[in-house]
C-alpha cells in the first residue's frame, strides 16, 4: 500500500502531487489538509493503469480537509475501489475511469462523501468503453454543489444523496446523470434523494431494458427532467 500524506498550514504553499503509475495490485491512499491543494490538473491528471493497458486491480483512496482543492484523476483499470472524503469549499474533482482507454473499467465501486460550499463533481466511468458493475454513491452536504455523473456499462447503479435542508443559503444544486448503453440485469439505476433549496435534476438514460429511476425531493425549487429509453 503506498499512502501519501501533506499538510499545508498558513504561509505554506500547496501541496500539489503528479502521479502516473503502471502495473496491477495497486493499493494508494492519499491524504491532504490545508488549501489550495492539486492532486493533477485538467492537463497532467494523475494517471494509474497505464497508457496503453489497463490494470486488473485497484484502490485509491482521497481524503481532502480544506478550501480550494482540486483533484484530476485518469484511472485505467478492470476493478477499482474509491472512497473519496471531501471537507471545505470550493472543491473541484474530476474523474475519469476508462475514458478512451484499451481496457474496460469493469468492477467500479466509488463511494464519495462532501461537506462544504460550491464543490464541483465530474464523474466519467466507461465512457468509450463498457463499465460492468459499476455502483457509484453520492453523499452531499453543502450548498451551490455540482455534480456530473456518465457511467456507461451494465448493472450501473448509481446513489445520490443531497441535504441542503439545514441550509441558510438559496443557492442550486445542480445534478446531472447521464447513463447509456447495456442496461440489462438491473442495470441503469438511479437512486437520488434531494432535500433542499434549488435544486436541478437531469437524468438521461438509454437501452436496452432496465431503466430504473428512484426518486425523492424535499424543497424548494425543483427543476426535474427525466429520459428513459429502451
Amino acid at each position: 500500500m503506498v499512502t501519501v500524506y501533506t499538510t499545508n498550514i498558513l504561509y505554506c504553499y500547496a501541496n500539489d502531487i503528479y502521479i502516473e503509475q503502471v502495473g496491477d495490485n495497486l493499493d494508494l491512499d492519499i491524504v491532504q489538509d490545508g488549501q489550495d491543494n492539486v492532486i493533477g490538473t485538467s492537463t497532467q491528471s494523475v494517471l494509474l493503469g497505464g497508457t496503453t493497458s489497463a490494470a486488473d486491480d485497484m484502490t485509491f483512496d482521497i481524503t481532502q480537509t480544506g478550501d480550494s482543492n482540486t483533484i484530476s484523476a485518469q484511472i485505467q483499470g478492470n476493478n477499482y475501489t474509491g472512497t473519496w472524503s471531501f471537507t471545505g469549499d470550493s472543491n473541484t474533482v474530476a474523474l475519469m475511469c476508462d475514458s478512451a482507454a484499451a481496457g474496460n473499467c469493469e468492477t467500479v465501486t466509488l463511494n464519495i462523501t462532501g461537506t462544504g460550499d460550491s464543490q464541483q463533481y465530474t464523474i466519467n466511468i466507461g465512457e468509450s468503453a463498457d463499465a460492468d458493475s459499476a455502483t457509484v454513491n453520492f453523499t452531499v452536504d453543502d450548498d451551490s454543489t455540482v455534480t456530473t455523473l456518465d457511467i456507461d456499462g451494465t448493472s450501473a447503479a448509481v446513489t445520490v444523496n443531497v441535504d441542503k435542508n439545514n441550509s441558510l443559503a438559496a443557492g442550486a444544486n445542480t445534478i446531472d446523470i447521464d447513463i447509456a448503453g447495456d442496461g440489462d440485469v438491473a442495470g441503469h439505476t438511479v437512486t437520488l434523494d434531494v432535500k433542499g433549496k434549488g435544486n436541478n435534476v437531469k437524468i438521461d438514460q438509454s437501452g436496452i431494458y432496465d431503466n430504473t429511476v428512484d426518486l425523492s425531493t424535499t424543497g424548494d425549487n425543483g427543476d426535474i427532467d427525466i429520459t428513459q429509453s429502451d
